[in-house]
């Protein structure tokens, strides 16, 4: 393996099996899982439905591509279709959110006959030559090397910036004057899109105000600049209130990507976009796994679970009730910033106390404690001090209430070592 493929924990864990929102190492050993495989087991390990389905599919038919007719993968692109609100909208399946992003940029690109592009600082968007182009964290971007050329601008890291101090309608409207700034002062005008996350993933859960993209997408309108939402960590219901990210906003995308959750663990990932947008690419393409029929078959499964358990109302209540007793216990300890999210994802970064100085070492040490304890948490951030909690969306409030005493105890833990 690689230098630059790291494990998690001092001693590397092996998961071996899974069963709703519990995981199981090779030890034995049995663990809450709060961060779903990166927020990609949406609605938990070994769910029947969804089992049964990938199990009738491989019996019938594991491989074909794009090359042919699929009915199954049409069914999926309408209901992702009718899904996003994009009025005529195309979908075109993937394996990845970074191969979505990539897909996603060449479209825009195209359309607009434009290489230059948008982006968030802090933001994430994939692994790939041109993704880590559009990546606004010094963590995740190896190369700047594209053929693209890209601008950053201020989004939703609201501790970091300069702006940190105003209030939602003051901090959103200096983030969109930045935005007319930046397109004015270090662009050539005919920009091809902006791309965004409309909670910051392994940004370490950003979260800007309500109605921060609606801003900023008028802007856009102005200059013709296409908007691409970066879908692939908060869709299918996770943020609680909406279905998608951007509809905390009030506006639509004219591009949409999506991965991780779709599947419930399979590789299956997409760009959803107006039809004119779709179809500027000038060339033929296919792709080889994107709308696999087993992945397929547990999308829709998944989907069909999702929809019919109200999920997404499953997170906006369970997650409102993990959000506040992690600020109550937030209050006790000044080397934790903030507590910040929304729905199933929750974020805690922790900071040197009597300030903003990012802490690696005490979130590193959380984790570490909140395994001892048995929950599994992720870890992110720009600078690495970023808790991320993400449980699958079918969490009960028990199981939630048992992960969050773990997290208590491990953050008790860590205070008393100093």
């Amino acid at each position: 393996m690689p230098a630059w493929q790291s494990l998690y924990y001092e001693q590397p864990l092996e998961l071996v099996a899974g069963q709703g929102c519990y995981v199981v190492d090779a030890a034995g050993t049995r663990y809450l899982d709060f961060f779903g495989g990166i927020l990609t087991t949406m609605i938990g390990h070994a769910i029947p439905e969804v089992v049964d389905a990938i199990r009738a599919q491989a019996g019938r038919l594991a491989h074909a591509s794009t090359l042919y007719l699929a009915e199954p993968l049409v069914a999926l692109a309408e209901r992702i279709a009718t899904l996003s609100n994009i009025p005529d909208a195309r979908v075109f399946f993937t394996t990845s959110g970074t191969e979505a992003n990539d897909a996603a940029l060449l479209m825009a690109t195209s359309y607009r006959r434009s290489n230059q592009v948008l982006a968030l600082r802090n933001s994430y968007h994939g692994r790939s030559f041109s993704t880590m182009a559009i990546t606004g964290n010094r963590s995740w971007s190896a190369s700047s090397l594209s053929g693209l050329s890209v601008s950053f601008v201020h989004g939703g890291y609201r501790l970091r910036s300069p702006f940190r101090e105003l209030g939602d309608d003051a901090y959103t409207a200096a983030c969109v004057q930045d935005l007319h700034d930046v397109i004015d002062m270090t662009t050539s005008g005919d920009v091809a899109c902006m791309i965004a996350e409309p909670i910051q993933g392994v940004g370490g859960f950003a979260t800007p105000p309500d109605g921060f993209f609606g801003a900023m997408k008028k802007v856009l309108d102005e200059h013709d600049i296409l908007f691409i939402a970066d879908e692939v960590q908060t869709g299918w219901g996770r943020t609680g209130d909406h279905f998608w990210g951007y509809e905390a906003h009030g506006m639509v995308p004219d591009v949409l990507t999506f991965a991780k959750g779709v599947a419930n663990g399979l590789p299956l990932g997409g760009v959803v976009a107006r039809a004119d947008i779709m179809n500027a690419v000038g060339a033929n393409s296919i792709s080889t796994f994107g709308g696999n029929p087993v992945a397929v078959a547990a999308a829709n499964a998944n989907l069909d679970y999702l929809l019919a358990h109200d999920l997404q109302g499953n997170a906006r209540r369970v997650g409102a009730r993990m959000r506040a007793r992690l600020e109550a216990t937030v209050a006790r300890h000044p080397w934790i910033a903030e507590v910040r999210g929304r729905g199933l994802m929750i974020a805690i970064e922790t900071v040197r106390p009597g300030g903003i100085e990012p802490d690696a070492p005490a979130a590193t040490a959380v984790l570490e404690a909140a395994r001892r304890h048995g929950v599994l948490i992720g870890k992110g951030g720009l600078y690495g001090n970023v808790l991320r909690i993400a449980p699958p969306l079918s969490i009960t409030e028990v199981e939630a209430d048992h992960g969050i005493d773990a997290i208590d105890a491990a953050i008790a833990e860590v205070a008393a070592m100093g």
